[in-house]
């Protein structure tokens, strides 16, 4: 039976991997459980998460890229076999993974007669290409080859737009997405005479990330976009207790709860939280991501002179990090 198979013995929601594989360097596959649920609760995740996986999960690409000396996308150079347009279908394919969210550049200046892949790309550490042999073109004769690419990290689709670009720079529609195909099934079960749930959910990445970090990211993505809903409703709950000295209390949304009960929630939820919803400028944010800084729990293992020992973090970037803790999270890290 399906809940033999994974094990479900417990009112608590638990999930497990029950198949993973490498199809190919650029399509990995895993399939999860996650159960008990309550019947139609399983079908309410399965929608929610399947959204949050195709249309939220943050994914790098090559956005442009500038080939000197040309000055049109259908022109053709002696000595390359393909035309610059096919050179620049050719780029779209490449998978990339980025760890920075500023924008990043790559290279590629080699000589022929070639065969030239996604091997003999010149990417920064921040940077990785998933399968470098990714065919581009090929030099038949003794000529040069200089490409600079544009590379961002963002989520969703973006069509290449030309208008604004400079002669030699060409715009490539760009694939933020790294969640190839999402599907999900429910299946009911009786445990102790109730009927309870099981949601199979089957994740393909094109192998920039692994469907089980994918699965992370899109659970930490549902959980952020309610917090502001719990920060709204408390302020409406303070505006109508008609107290002008509350007015200016923390915007906490653990603040109505049994103060032991608040600790846990708290300890609990900042675990779960993540800095992106600081809305850090880059540089903070790349800083603390470089040292591990992931969550706010983490963030909360640093005092403000911890912060400033940080590599490359300013006094300016320490008082940007304590403002948005103050502000969203009602967090006064220690000074010392």
């Amino acid at each position: 039976m399906i809940q033999d198979e994974i094990g479900v013995y417990t009112q608590i929601l638990q999930w497990r991997c029950i198949e993973s594989r490498m199809e190919s360097k650029r399509l990995l596959y895993g399939r999860f459980a996650i159960s008990p649920f309550r019947k139609g609760q399983a079908n309410t995740v399965g929608i929610a998460m399947r959204r949050s996986l195709l249309n939220e999960i943050d994914g790098a690409s090559i956005i442009s890229a500038e080939i000197k000396k040309v000055k049109h996308e259908y022109s053709t150079i002696s000595g390359i076999q393909e035309s610059i347009h096919d050179i620049l279908i050719n780029l779209k394919e490449i998978v990339v993974k980025s760890d920075s969210y500023e924008p990043q550049k790559a290279y590629i200046s080699i000589s022929g007669p070639k065969k030239v892949t996604a091997r003999d790309i010149e990417v920064p550490p921040s940077v990785r290409i998933i399968d470098d042999t990714q065919y581009i073109t090929t030099l038949t004769e003794a000529v040069s080859l200089d490409i600079e690419l544009n590379i961002e990290k963002d989520c969703g689709y973006r069509i290449g737009d030309s208008q604004g670009y400079k002669d030699s720079l060409f715009a490539i529609d760009a694939v933020f997405m790294p969640i190839r195909n999402v599907n999900y099934s429910v299946h009911s079960f009786e445990i102790r005479g109730k009927m309870k749930e099981i949601l199979f959910l089957e994740i393909w990445t094109d192998g920039s990330l692994t469907p089980k970090e994918a699965l992370y990211e899109a659970s930490r993505n549902s959980i952020d976009l309610f917090i502001p809903l719990i920060n709204s409703e408390r302020k409406e709950i303070n505006s109508e207790m008609k107290e002008p000295e509350e007015s200016n209390t923390s915007s906490a949304p653990f603040q109505f709860l049994p103060s032991d009960m608040e600790e846990m929630t708290k300890d609990t939820a900042f675990k779960h939280i993540f800095i992106d919803q600081l809305e850090l400028p880059a540089r903070a944010y790349n800083c603390l991501k470089r040292v591990n800084v992931h969550t706010i729990a983490d963030l909360l293992s640093y005092s403000e002179n911890d912060l400033v020992k940080i590599k490359n973090f300013g006094k300016k970037s320490v008082e940007q990090v304590l403002e948005a803790s103050k502000n969203r999270f009602s967090i006064n890290l220690s000074e010392k």
